[in-house]
């Protein structure tokens, strides 16, 4: 099993009859999922989408793939095939497309919707191809073929993808649960007839590979919602992803058995509950649907509201209720459904949602003590039977954590999968399909790009390091007015602080430290500004961290007289 290597270098020319593949997202990580493949100098990319920051990521909206290996090659790009229409796999189409604004997008007729309406908010009028499953469309030298899949969004594909140097498939995210709300089963017939031919490479999602055994159907939480509807009193607030769309058509009909009133909260679910309706993959029955504005004329338990925020995130309309920073207030009696599981790394966040929900009175309806979700990833059984089927020759993990890649590498090696036929690999290493085998040819550059506002990728590592810094320590400013000429310093130098803790009164025993050593410095002939600031750095930062154990942000000011 082979694996990245941090001394990597670049990989060399690819060979004229080879196939490269290089991930610029979703390895080791749930999110930014974009895969490059490179054949004879034209490329195919499958997905381009973003991931969350955390809360180490302080003041970053959005976490892009980095772009800049394919940026000199735009023009070689073939096509970008969106597997599904989920933030992780295209929230970043937009951010590629001002680059080059011509790439065709090719994905189903509810994906290409949803990034149609995206793009429309970026002013980006995209190039479209609308494919369905069993169709099969040549793209350069890549010969497509797409499979429905079923996932927690309807109209998903799996892409198989043939080529001189060799036929690959890419599940994107699946599972394969056998009573689907729409009838829309994976398609096991399509890869068993794409696995006859000989499938040299097999990226698959690794999102659930540890979790044993098969996916629960979804069929199996409209009881459990109508349990959550019997016995509420008052309002209903249902939280979960705006692209869920199956899960709110599970509340809608709900909310039509009990004799409720629905209004869509956010404008990311807004949107795409009426693309959805627009399309017939949600059906709203007769008078169901009402304006948030008019919740105020029902009665709380007429009320249900369908709100984005199930992840704990920061902005979102759930967040804000439960922080009273929004219209719709929790009052007491109220029934919060959190209809989503969580996406490892948010569990923090959605517990000080729900802490903050219960603080207010509301009951709160969750994974943890209900069956209120069923995962849209497939479990190890799942996997299992997808290698059992295709027989690949090569496998490569993708879309999950490195806990799951390699779980999922132990699966294949269970079913007989060679240890040289497995790649665990990290976004940026470059895979070499070579005549049926795989082999690491090198790495390309591929860390996060930061998105704060309108800011794209100016936020540096160590922007984050300064304001972590400042979010924990605070920070403290010098300022000093000293002789152009002499450096001797003029006055009692002047401290300002924000956030460190310390009271102000406490400067007093540092600041003849300060001055005995630029006394000292002025002394030695020393007027350079910037050696002045790193001694007065210095002084106070050596009493803060000796009185107060701290380390704060000092930020010295030398203002030359």
């Amino acid at each position: 099993m082979s694996h990245p290597h941090p001394e990597l270098g670049p990989p060399p020319p690819l060979a004229e009859d080879a196939l490269r593949v290089v991930a610029l997202g979703g390895l080791g990580e749930i999110g930014r999922n974009m895969t490059v493949f490179e054949y004879r100098g034209r490329l195919l990319i499958v997905d381009c989408g973003v991931l969350f920051p955390e809360e180490e990521q302080p003041g970053v909206d959005l976490i892009l793939p980095d772009f800049e290996y394919i940026r000199d090659r735009l023009d070689d790009v073939e096509a970008l095939v969106l597997t599904h229409g989920h933030e992780d796999h295209i929230g970043a189409v937009p951010f590629l497309l001002r680059e080059r604004p011509d790439i065709p997008l090719v994905g189903s007729r509810l994906t290409l919707s949803l990034i149609t309406a995206k793009l429309g908010e970026h002013r980006i009028k995209p190039e479209t191809v609308q494919v369905a499953e069993g169709e099969r469309r040549p793209f350069g030298p890549f010969d497509l073929e797409f499979f429905s899949v079923n996932h927690s969004i309807p109209d998903a594909l799996a892409v198989g993808v043939r080529t001189p140097a060799g036929s690959l498939l890419h599940t994107g995210d699946f599972k394969m649960d056998q009573l689907p709300l729409d009838g829309r089963l994976t398609d096991l017939a399509g890869f068993a007839r794409f696995g006859a031919e000989g499938v040299d490479l097999l990226l698959s999602d690794s999102t659930n590979a540890e979790v044993p055994g098969f996916v629960t159907s979804e069929s199996d939480i409209a009881p459990v919602i109508d349990k959550v509807f019997d016995q509420a009193d008052q309002r209903i607030i249902v939280a979960c992803f705006a692209s869920h769309i199956h899960r709110v058509q599970q509340v809608l009909d709900a909310a039509k058995a009990h004799g409720r009133k629905v209004a869509f909260v956010g404008r990311s679910m807004v949107r795409n509950m009426n693309i959805a309706r627009d399309l017939g993959y949600l059906h709203v029955p007769g008078d169901l649907l009402v304006d948030v504005k008019q919740l105020d004329d029902l009665r709380p338990e007429e009320a249900v509201l369908i709100s984005t925020g199930s992840q704990g995130e920061p902005m979102s309309a759930l967040t804000r209720m439960a922080n009273r920073d929004h219209q719709i207030r929790i009052e007491e009696g109220d029934t919060v459904l959190l209809a989503s599981s969580l996406i490892p790394g948010n569990e923090n966040s959605v517990n000080r949602v729900i802490n903050g929900l219960t603080r207010w009175g509301a009951k709160v309806v969750h994974k943890g003590n209900a069956l209120v979700h069923v995962s849209g990833h497939a479990p190890a059984g799942e996997l299992m039977y997808v290698l059992n089927m295709v027989k690949p020759r090569n496998l490569l993990p993708v879309h999950g954590e490195w806990r799951h890649m390699r779980a999922h590498a132990d699966i294949a090696k269970r079913t007989g999968m060679d240890d040289k036929s497995i790649v665990i690999a990290e976004d940026g290493v470059a895979v070499d399909l070579h005549k049926g085998r795989v082999r690491v040819a090198g790495k390309v550059q591929a860390g996060y790009v930061y998105v704060d506002g309108t800011s794209v990728g100016d936020v540096t590592e160590t922007a984050l390091k300064d304001r972590r810094i400042l979010g924990e320590e605070g920070f403290i400013s010098v300022v000093v007015a000293v002789d152009s000429t002499s450096g001797k310093i003029l006055g009692e130098p002047e401290i300002h602080t924000r956030g460190s803790g310390i009271d102000v009164e406490a400067y007093d025993a540092v600041l003849p430290k300060i001055q005995d050593a630029l006394d000292r410095a002025a002394g030695d002939g020393i007027t350079d500004p910037h050696q002045l600031r790193q001694l007065v750095r210095r002084c106070i930062g050596r009493w803060v961290s000796d009185t107060y154990r701290r380390r704060p942000m000092i930020v010295p000011v030398i203002v030359e007289v």
